[in-house]
């Protein structure tokens, strides 16, 4: 989604953002050639290629590069297939390198205390200064690849209804879209290891993260106080050029980026190909529109849940995925489920049976896939076998060819 302010309503257009890894071809070890792809394509080591509908950008490290829609889309019917042509031509590009596209959230055996090498070209004075600031070579910074979801708003009273909805999915999301149980060759115990580094990694200056679930504030005028002061306050003495923008340095599990008119969704991690991704894509935002038209609960009930209520939620399933146990029934009532405490996979699977009629053949059929063999870390865990580097290895070689073909593991 371009930084272009919006001027859509809620739902008449979505931002995505895909973001992969670059890894050597034969040794799917890390490669830092990203700088490399972008003078491939467009001559120079530019930041950004446009791509026709899509756009490919740099990220903080070397070794990512970003798929993005180049301006927001209402069709998503065939948006899979559009993105996979993109992994493809990136693909063909990384093959004078020796390298291809990784999917999934985490590395499994990068060491990034060893071998991060930050973006060197345009805007590396911002991740220069990130990095003299929080040291970026752990896992929460040059390890972890997200699909990023923004969506518009018109106003206040478009903006707190979709900030409330949000707020309340967050906590779930890693159920559905967890794919990190490595890290540095050894299973963590946690479905989702890249949120567990995630809302750590700027423990230094806390105001940046919060809670990882944002505040109840359902204003902009709200959130410059509530949020946005206080990060500008706490970020003062390290930014003295101030050239960090205070929409970049919030680092909410979802931020308001009221220079754009959009509220952008970070705690997916990235899937096997782009198939899955649009299916989760589809699935918290079908949540999400019903939410909004108060199929279950009211506007005013949705507000009422304060991060403190929603976090330990949210440590649930970023530890046990799909298999967390959740023992709040306001929350379960939030969506329709009236029980005292029901398994994250079995409230996914209550909300697909209500907003299934609505969706295309195509993204039903992923879906259900995903819901009936378990998210994307349950079915790494099942194929991998032997927790060693041949058994890694061959599983995401395996994972790297489900998105050279867009299939599912």
């Amino acid at each position: 989604m371009s930084n272009k302010k919006s001027e859509l309503h809620l739902f008449e257009g979505y931002g995505l953002e895909w973001e992969y890894m670059i890894v050597d071809a034969i040794s799917l070890d890390v490669r830092p050639v990203a700088d490399e792809l972008f003078k491939s394509v467009t001559g120079d080591f530019d930041s950004e290629y446009i791509n026709n509908k899509f756009a490919w950008s740099n990220e903080l490290v070397n070794h990512v590069v970003e798929i993005k829609t180049n301006g927001p889309r209402s069709n998503v019917k065939n948006l899979a297939s559009e993105v996979h042509e993109n992994v493809r031509e990136i693909n063909a590009e990384l093959e004078a390198f020796g390298a291809r596209l990784m999917p999934t959230a985490m590395h499994p055996w990068m060491n990034p205390f060893k071998e991060t090498k930050l973006w060197p070209h345009e805007f590396s004075e911002i991740y220069q200064l990130y990095n003299k600031i929080f040291d970026c070579k752990g896992h929460g910074w040059s390890n972890l690849q997200s699909l990023h979801i923004n969506l518009p708003f018109q106003g206040d009273a478009e903006f707190a209804k979709l900030h409330a909805a949000i707020r309340l999915v967050l906590p779930i999301l890693p159920a559905i879209a967890a794919s990190s149980p490595f890290i540095e060759g050894h299973k963590t115990g946690y479905f989702d290891s890249r949120l567990e580094a995630y809302r750590q990694n700027q423990a230094r200056i806390p105001s940046l993260t919060g809670k990882v679930i944002p505040e109840r504030v359902f204003s902009r005028a709200d959130y410059q106080a509530v949020i946005f002061d206080p990060i500008l306050q706490d970020i003062k003495s390290y930014d003295t050029d101030h050239i960090l923008d205070r929409h970049f340095l919030n680092s909410r599990g979802a931020i308001a980026r009221f220079d754009r008119n959009a509220i952008e969704i970070r705690l997916l991690d990235i899937q096997e190909c782009p198939r899955a991704d649009v299916a989760v894509f589809v699935a918290v935002t079908s949540v999400l529109k019903l939410m909004i038209l108060e199929r279950w609960a009211d506007f005013s009930t949705q507000k009422e849940f304060s991060e403190d209520e929603l976090l330990p939620i949210l440590l649930q399933t970023i530890h046990d995925g799909e298999f967390a146990v959740i023992k709040h029934p306001a929350y379960l009532r939030a969506f329709g489920l009236e029980k005292d405490e029901a398994t994250a996979a079995e409230l996914w699977q209550h909300l697909f049976e209500v907003f299934k009629p609505a969706l295309f053949d195509h993204h039903v059929e992923d879906l259900k896939h995903i819901l009936e063999q378990g998210s994307l870390s349950t079915r790494m865990l099942k194929h991998v076998g032997k927790v060693d580097r041949s058994g890694l290895y061959n599983l995401y070689d395996r994972l790297t060819d489900c998105l050279s073909n867009n299939t599912l593991l």
